[in-house]
């Protein structure tokens, strides 16, 4: 009886040791399976991971050669001339920038050459002296529709818009500390711009807000160059200048003199921009010049460049293109490249849009009026 007990007792403890092997073999297999794939899942991952980067080098590689190509303007060749402002002024400066940058990436070779100012440059175009030109927007808007100062003259639709590219500010300066509102410059000489410029026109519009016309002062005709030196000289007490600050005549001036900016009050602002919607105000921050210590609220428009309007689609958009697409480079070259965007080019533009250019902001989601 015993012995029999102790042999069913071995034989229970033998199958539960046979049983206990046999569960670790099929552990260990089943952990061997799950290292095998996981490790295939590991490399399946990595072999996609190294497809799908190969795939985005490839693609990335395809658009870089498809921009190359279709930013490469060799091929549009031509001389154009481009007509700006004074050579103090940033016009001058500023178009030649784009000018070089322009004939250093195109196959274009363009002509910078200083002139009166705006109007004169749409004169210019109509007279075939100009291919290109900048202008200002307000003033633009005058030619092309024929109104205010172009009413004898009528509307003058020989040019078109390729873009606004920034801000330019009016700046009434003087080195008299007692001038301190537009009404002070009754009585005073006082330097409007060359005939017919945009600063010409600024200046109308301002004393008009404050009741007053060119009749209340001595209006001198100079450019800015011209008329900071005859601040320096005691020649003026004030000069108005329009164009994006800091400008090139205002700081010389101040590497030597005090300089004062007079700032428009905010009921004679109200009353001009009122009756003058295309203007906005605007704050020009103290340090923009040495001594400035104070801020300058005054009014601003937009410097735009306009060609010719026959002027040819492909040409038209090589010149959009390579501007607007080169912002970054442009900077490093003149300040105001650091304005350049595509949103302050088409916005609050009443003229219409040469073709090529119209593409070219199309291309970016941007609608612009044509004469289509």
């Amino acid at each position: 009886m015993k012995k029999t007990l102790w042999k069913t007792l071995a034989l229970v403890l033998a199958l539960v040791m046979m049983l206990g092997m046999f569960a670790g073999c099929s552990s260990s297999s089943d952990a061997d399976e799950t290292e095998e794939t996981e490790t295939e899942e590991v490399e399946e991952t990595t072999e996609e991971t190294a497809e799908e980067a190969e795939v985005e080098e490839t693609e990335e590689a395809e658009a870089e050669e498809e921009t190359a190509a279709a930013t490469d303007f060799s091929s549009i060749t031509g001389s154009l001339t481009m007509g700006t402002g004074g050579e103090s002024g940033t016009y001058y400066a500023f178009g030649g920038v784009l000018s070089n940058y322009i004939g250093q990436n195109t196959g274009l070779s363009i002509n910078t050459v200083s002139t009166g100012g705006t109007t004169a440059n749409i004169e210019g175009i109509s007279e075939f002296l100009y291919d290109l030109a900048l202008v200002q927007s307000d003033v633009m808007t005058y030619a092309y529709e024929g109104t205010n100062s172009f009413e004898e003259t009528g509307a003058n639709t020989d040019f078109l818009v390729l873009g606004a590219l920034y801000a330019e500010t009016v700046q009434i300066v003087t080195l008299d500390p007692e001038i301190t509102s537009v009404s002070d410059l009754a009585g005073k000489s006082v330097c409007v711009g060359d005939v017919g410029s945009g600063t010409y026109y600024n200046t109308v519009d301002i004393l008009a807000a404050y009741g007053m016309t060119l009749d209340d002062i001595t209006p001198i005709y100079q450019s800015f160059g011209d008329s900071t030196e005859s601040l320096k000289d005691g020649k003026i007490d004030a000069a108005f200048i329009c164009a994006g600050a800091p400008t090139t005549a205002v700081t010389d001036l101040a590497t030597s003199q005090t300089v004062y900016l007079v700032s428009i009050d905010d009921e004679h602002m109200a009353t001009l921009l009122e009756s003058c919607p295309y203007y906005a105000s605007l704050t020009i921050p103290a340090g923009t010049y040495a001594g400035f210590d104070e801020d300058c609220v005054t009014i601003t428009v937009k410097a735009t460049l306009v060609c010719r309007a026959d002027l040819d689609e492909d040409t038209a958009y090589a010149i959009v293109a390579t501007i607007f697409d080169n912002a970054e480079a442009i900077t490093e070259l003149h300040a105001k490249g650091a304005e350049l965007d595509l949103t302050f080019a088409t916005e609050g533009i009443a003229v219409p849009f040469a073709s090529g250019a119209a593409k070219y902001f199309a291309e970016h989601g941007i609608e612009v009026e044509t004469v289509d």
